[in-house]
């Protein structure tokens, strides 16, 4: 069986395996970037929605056009 000690050292993890210590250091994640410029229409969205550009909207759109089902077997995209 494993056993496992826990002490108070902030943001380091002991991991001692068979006489053999390993020591992880564990940091917080940095801020998020930007967005981007990519806004997904997904109110008509269907169990596999494909995502595609739909020039005439002018956006990008999850629905039941493009899916799964409908690419395969002859479909055409």
């Amino acid at each position: 069986m494993t056993a496992v000690n826990v002490t108070n050292v902030k943001n380091k993890v002991s991991v001692t395996t068979s006489g053999t210590t390993t020591v992880v250091t564990a940091t917080t994640a940095g801020p998020q970037g930007a967005p981007g410029d990519f806004e997904l229409d997904q109110g008509a969205k269907v169990d596999g929605s494909l995502i595609y550009y739909d020039a005439t909207a002018a956006s990008f759109k999850a629905d039941n056009v493009n899916t799964t089902e409908t690419l395969t077997d002859g479909g055409t995209f």
